[in-house]
């Protein structure tokens, strides 16, 4: 059994300092508060029944080492890895990617993305909100994470079950901001390939039968419209359907059914790798096809993809793993019909410097990167725009983090036009800039 690393980057921001800010996810958290604020169900621009899996590179990996290697460059910029062919004619991935390169024809591979920030928590920030973070030292979202407007604006795609699930725990900055923390998202705490894999919250609290539940819950019941219950933002919210959701939560079949890994085949289980990243991107694709909305999942083998120091060595170790649970997810949801339902992006904060520094690692750079998507309509099969010859800076079709956040939420059927109001009371859009990338749709 393999555990999920802790993450961790070059900036020092660990998930134990967030725990220690208070601003770890849902700590604290009671269900109900986690289901509070979901009268924006009500106003879902669309019926449909998609998702999202979000598979969060953190830490920004190599563009050289994964989707887009340079073997005609000076060896400074190619790098230590070699190239291998895939099977779309001419198109290369580094070669622990393998497993991907036989399924690339599912793929879609934006090569081109860029922003102008070298920083982790902006520019992580940025990818899944579509905002640069204001100030730098802030450690919890200023602006919503796509999974928590999706949560607040679809809600989940089947009756008690989570609409945004974190596994094991939340992104960087995958939380809801001046949303409410009952939009943050439902977090696992720990991988799902640990032995006797539970999730807390699903269960009763021992000595606490079904029957004395229901009679707490009639206790609910009883308050009138006056009885309110404090979040932890301090306003007054009245017990209402929200409660009613975190019962079946806990009580119903559904959710325990949707997290219950267990149940997969040793087949299955095997396709996607007996270690933290398989086993987790597993749970993920059950989750969306009992019905959660949106998914992140942390891929942070070895800590993080912050490769600074021995990109060679630290690819050896984790790149099979994250190679094989993406292959197999793809193939996975192709072979069942699923992918018409669920899309799949793969993305980090930014790419890494085109020169090996002289740690034999590779620095911080936002002026390029790749994203991989799958799935949903997309036009897979194709390489999207280009880097220049070192893997620089965009060639061609240069596009941004906000493009593939607004191809997502096309998926999901929210309107990027639509406008919430934020904790100053000012009208925000969901995305600013909200064009698609036209190649894939």
């Amino acid at each position: 059994m393999t555990r999920q690393a802790r993450f961790h980057c070059c900036d020092g921001v660990s998930r134990r300092s967030l725990l220690h800010a208070g601003l770890g996810g849902l700590v604290g958290l009671s269900l109900p508060e986690l289901l509070r604020l979901r009268a924006g169900a009500a106003e879902t621009n669309s019926p449909s029944d998609t998702a999202v899996i979000y598979l969060e590179l953190a830490g920004g990996p190599a563009q050289h080492e994964t989707y887009d290697p340079k073997p005609l460059a000076p060896a400074e910029y190619r790098g230590p890895l070699n190239a291998i062919s895939t099977c779309l004619p001419g198109v290369h991935f580094s070669q622990y990617m393998a497993e991907q390169a036989q399924v690339a024809d599912r793929l879609a591979v934006i090569r081109s993305i860029w922003h102008d920030s070298g920083s982790h928590s902006t520019s992580a920030h940025l990818t899944q909100s579509g905002y640069y973070l204001r100030d730098r030292q802030n450690r919890d979202n200023e602006m919503p994470c796509i999974g928590s407007l999706t949560a607040r604006i679809r809600g989940a795609n089947a009756e008690g079950i989570p609409s945004f699930v974190s596994i094991p725990n939340s992104m960087r900055f995958g939380r809801a901001a001046w949303l409410g923390k009952g939009f943050n998202p439902f977090e696992t705490n720990k991988s799902a390939d640990d032995r006797n894999f539970q999730v807390p919250n699903l269960t009763l609290i021992g000595g606490l039968t079904d029957e004395r539940l229901a009679d707490r819950r009639e206790l609910l019941s009883g308050f009138d419209e006056a009885c309110t219950i404090v979040d932890n933002r301090g306003a007054a919210e009245a017990t209402d359907d929200f409660t009613r959701q975190a019962f079946e939560m806990v009580t119903g079949d559904a959710a325990r059914q949707a997290f219950a890994i267990d149940e997969e085949s040793d087949e299955t289980r095997d396709r996607y790798g007996r270690n933290s990243i398989g086993q987790n991107v597993l749970l993920a694709r059950r989750l969306v096809e009992r019905g959660v909305t949106f998914v992140t999942v942390r891929c942070n083998p070895l800590g993080s993809w912050d490769d600074h120091n021995g990109v060679a060595k630290r690819m050896r170790e984790k790149g099979p793993g994250y190679d094989r649970a993406v292959a197999a997810l793809i193939s996975d949801l192709y072979e069942t019909g699923l992918y018409k339902k669920v899309m799949v992006v793969a993305m980090g904060e930014f790419g890494r410097t085109p020169r090996v520094n002289r740690n034999a690692g590779r620095d911080h750079w936002g002026r390029v990167m790749s994203v991989v998507m799958s799935g949903g309509d997309l036009k897979v099969g194709q390489i999207i725009g280009s880097s220049d010859s070192k893997g620089a800076e965009p060639h061609e079709q240069p596009y941004r983090p906000e493009h593939v956040l607004a191809t997502l939420y096309r998926h999901l059927g929210i309107d990027t036009q639509a406008t919430f109001l934020d904790n100053a009371g000012r009208p925000r859009y969901v995305l600013e800039r909200r064009e698609l990338i036209p190649e894939l749709v």
